[in-house]
């Protein structure tokens, strides 16, 4: 399909979505608010229809219904008579402001929890947490200063080193610079993580070239594009979010002063704020305030999040006034107000204005933005959330309570769920409630853990597919690549997982200290409020051993060689645990534990060596989709503990307990030791390897599979011995089973098994373990020393058979040795049906299990752990 054609078809897809859930007008033009048609757009040569969409460009609707944000500043504030004064409005627009100012400010911050440093907490490399913060590393280490830097030399007239990257990041795109200062903040995070001398090196190096661009410009504007693009903006005509890219970039220079101590960057981010507050200035003199709003009809990202920010560094009021005047009138108008209306905005562009808004709250103490908050999660949680914690299809939210018929391949935009984090750590901060920590659990675990694939350095998501028999490689844009990609999802999935370790410790002062602990991640903190070295260490989860295991050990270090005065630990009982068979103990002595949903408080005077430890109840449970049409009442997605469970395949998606009292009798837990059962048989021909796979039913020797894709899966087997299933604990290697009568179960269809269909016939899949699903495992008729051949059972003499002349596609049969066989035919014979016995492509995960299904049963296992394969989260459930 042609890039122009491509882009059509997506301009269709997006104009009837936005027309069936009445995108909002209000903030973005429809439907070029979506970051993928932009690109797109941007992309395409078609200049006709480049016209025909920017047509819609002007085009806004901006609610003027004062009852929806008169409480909100900025307000009315001047006559009629007084507007054609430019200097006069911004005057009394100072002063107005100023006054809020000093009214509210602080109220209210001192009895927050506060942060634990990143540089105070430090994940356990072998958990999966610090397996993913370990390849994100690698990733930023590979990126080249000389690259990032590449368009904002050329856009201050310096020479360009090195090669621009592509994809967001082209010299020709308009959103160009973003990714870079993500690139800061998720560098400035991951030193402040890991203290990686090499990673310091080079954000460095990164602030130092920006600073020379910066320094040649003469104007404090920084940006990898030119100011023309704020002419445009300001004058609403089209153009890409610029505000969107400087929030990132000052973002990225803020955190680099705060998290990494460089003066530089504070003083870079200050200069660049003097000139765009001279820019908002300028509008409103000239026009209006209501010009200015009208302007931010363009995506501005989290402007107002940063500059509160950055008014709680400098304290300069004029970095408040600007905070505020990027609070956005018509969209936080409807959330003071709490009206359930964010159906058709388009998710992105809004979260980080309402991320702002609690950061107006914590740092001026205006109760109206709390509210605010707190309505928003609200309803985003219990009306606009998948069971993964996130949010969004097609980037937008559709109506409340209605996402039974959304479920499709571009569901839950990456940076959603990393913005939705940041409204949920601010409300747990506020109100110490467990709702919030048990979202951020959810969402951290199965919305941002599934981003990355893998260990693959660089290979992300942007959308999480949610449909039937979905696969994160085949959605709209699919898996990024290393260095041509940069969607705003790699900005914030690099954040993402250069922070893992933000959110599991929070403090709170007092006479006696607190230590909230609400995430379950192996780790240790260097807790200096407490006087405590403390490490976390948690169980591997499994399936079969139902429980959630976590030790806590207080360690011995010069710093915390004595004990320390009374400090108090708050440990969370987790939603998702029961009471009943929970233990906890300190020093090997039984705690009273309190019921899911609170924290078990511990004050002592602590002791290096004092030991707590927790055994909780791991839960299986099933959670409805949030829509309230009865006829979706059976749509469920099925959890274990905090993990989500998906299951193999490729549509299907009906789950059979209708007779069932409890889960345990449709879900059965996979044991370990079933991975050393698993196999996968190949042949070679003419230097080229195939494996046995299931293709349509059938099998067919196909070209070796790499790891973690639909082949993969199709192409392992697990040996189940027939004479005595019991024996299967015996087996500790498939070699085991050589000589004796076995069954091939395919991984992905539990249940099911290889059959013969007669002599000749193909091989393909039985519903049951038949006759003619019965084979000997014999040592391969070829004579070699890691062969292996299958006779069949009931027809003694025949065997599983590729061919002479393989090649990709073979089909296998069913082929009986012959007397008549001359001495060519023979070995010919042999060869065919001779495979060689290795270890399976696919292994089953630690949290493994089988659902019972109406036409096959689903083979479970966390979202996270897939990669390329085909899966469904949401089942049809019949109860």
């Amino acid at each position: 399909m042609s890039p122009s054609i491509l882009v059509k078809v997506l301009l269709l897809v997006l104009y009837q979505f936005c027309r069936q859930i009445f995108c909002k007008e209000c903030t973005n033009i429809p439907p070029l608010s979506s970051h993928t048609l932009r690109y797109e757009l941007e992309s395409s040569t078609n200049q006709t229809l480049k016209q025909d969409m920017y047509s819609h460009y002007y085009h806004h609707l901006t609610p003027t219904d004062d009852s929806a944000w008169s409480s909100l500043f900025p307000r009315k504030m001047l006559k009629e008579e007084e507007k054609d004064d430019g200097e006069q409005r911004w005057a009394m627009l100072y002063r107005n402001i100023k006054k809020g100012i000093v009214n509210n400010n602080n109220g209210g911050s001192d009895s927050f929890l506060r942060e634990v440093s990143l540089h105070d907490v430090r994940l356990d490399p072998g958990s999966i947490f610090g397996q993913a913060q370990q390849t994100n590393l690698e990733y930023l280490l590979m990126l080249d200063v000389d690259s990032l830097a590449w368009s904002f030399r050329k856009t201050a007239g310096l020479s360009t080193p090195g090669q621009p990257y592509g994809g967001w990041e082209k010299p020709d795109m308009e959103l160009r610079g973003h990714f870079v200062g993500h690139y800061l903040s998720a560098s400035a995070q991951m030193w402040a993580s890991t203290h990686n001398e090499t990673l310091k090196e080079k954000m460095d190096a990164l602030v130092s070239a920006l600073s020379v661009c910066q320094d040649k410009l003469q104007t404090g504007y920084l940006s990898a594009f030119p100011s023309e693009f704020f002419d445009r903006f300001e004058a609403v005509k089209p153009v890409w979010a610029p505000y969107y890219t400087i929030h990132k970039i000052l973002a990225g220079l803020l955190d680099q002063y705060t998290l990494a101590g460089n003066d530089k960057a504070l003083k870079m981010t200050v200069w660049m704020v003097d000139y765009f507050y001279g820019r908002v200035q300028n509008v409103i003199k000239k026009y209006s305030i209501e010009r200015h709003w009208y302007s931010l009809n363009e995506e501005t990202g989290g402007m107002n999040d940063v500059l509160y920010k950055l008014y709680s560094v400098t304290g300069d009021e004029k970095h408040l006034l600007l905070a505020h005047l990027f609070d956005k009138p018509c969209f936080l108008g409807l959330l003071a107000v709490k009206a359930d209306d964010i159906s058709g905005f388009h998710a992105n562009t809004h979260i980080p204005v309402v991320v702002g808004s609690q950061m107006r709250y914590e740092v001026t103490g205006d109760p109206l933005y709390k509210e605010i908050g707190t309505f928003f999660m609200d309803i985003v949680n219990s009306s606009h959330s998948y069971a993964t914690g996130g949010t969004s299809v097609n980037e937008f939210w559709t109506n409340p309570k209605r996402l039974a018929n959304t479920l499709n391949t571009e569901n839950e935009e990456s940076c959603t769920t990393y913005n939705m984090l940041k409204v949920s750590r601010h409300l747990f901060r506020w109100t110490k409630e467990m709702a919030y920590a048990d979202y951020y659990e959810r969402a951290l675990t199965n919305g941002v853990l599934t981003v990355q694939r893998g260990r693959d350095p660089g290979v992300m998501i942007y959308m999480l597919p949610l449909s039937h028999g979905s696969s994160k490689a085949h959605s709209y844009h699919g898996w990024g690549t290393k260095f041509d990609s940069f969607w705003c999802c790699y900005g914030t999935g690099i954040e993402s997982f250069s922070k893992l370790g933000d959110s599991i410790y929070f403090e709170e002062g007092g006479k006696t200290p607190s230590l909230y602990i609400i995430q379950y991640i192996s780790s240790s903190i260097n807790w200096r409020a407490g006087n405590i070295s403390l490490r976390q260490e948690v169980d591997p989860i499994v399936s079969l051993d139902q429980r959630f295991r976590v030790a806590f050990t207080f360690a011995s270090t010069e710093q915390h060689s004595s004990s320390g005065g009374t400090a108090t630990l708050k440990f969370r009982i987790p939603l998702w645990t029961y009471s009943d068979g929970a233990k906890a103990s300190i020093n090997g002595q039984d705690l009273p534990l309190l019921n899911p949903g609170n924290f078990l408080s511990i004050s002592k005077n602590w002791s290096p060596g004092d030991k707590i430890t927790f055994d909780l109840p791991l839960s299986i449970r099933t959670e409805a989709i949030k829509d309230d049409r009865p006829e979706y009442s059976s749509l469920k997605a099925i959890l274990y503990g905090p993990y989500l469970l998906t299951g193999l395949s490729d549509g299907e998606w009906e789950i059979d307990a209708t007779s069932a009292t409890s889960t345990s009798e449709w879900l059965t837990p996979i044991p370990p030791y079933y991975n050393s059962h698993l196999i996968s048989l190949s042949q070679e021909s003419d230097q080229s390897a195939f494996a046995v796979t299931i293709s349509n039913a059938s099998l067919k020797m196909e070209n070796i599979p790499p790891p973690g894709n639909n082949s993969a899966v199709r192409s392992t087997f697990r040996i189940i011995p027939k004479e005595d299933p019991k024996q299967l604990k015996n087996f500790t290697n498939s070699k085991d089973a050589i000589g004796k009568l076995v069954v091939l179960e395919p991984f992905n269809l539990p249940g099911m098994a290889i059959a013969h269909n007669g002599e000749g016939g193909n091989l393909g899949v039985a519903t049951e373990y038949s006759a003619a699903a019965v084979f000997r495992l014999v040592r391969g008729l070829d004579g070699g020393d890691s062969t292996v051949s299958l006779e069949s059972n009931d027809r003694e003499g025949c065997f599983v058979y590729s061919g002479a002349d393989l090649e990709n596609g073979t089909t296998i049969k069913l082929r009986c040795k012959s007397r008549s066989l001359v001495d060519n035919d023979e070995d010919g014979f042999k060869k065919g049906a001779s495979f060689s016995m290795g270890k399976g492509f696919s292994e089953y995960d630690p949290i493994s299990f089988v659902a019972k299904g109406k036409q096959r049963n689903f083979l479970l296992s966390p979202l996270l752990s897939l990669r390329d394969e085909s899966y469904t989260v949401y089942f049809n459930i019949h109860s």
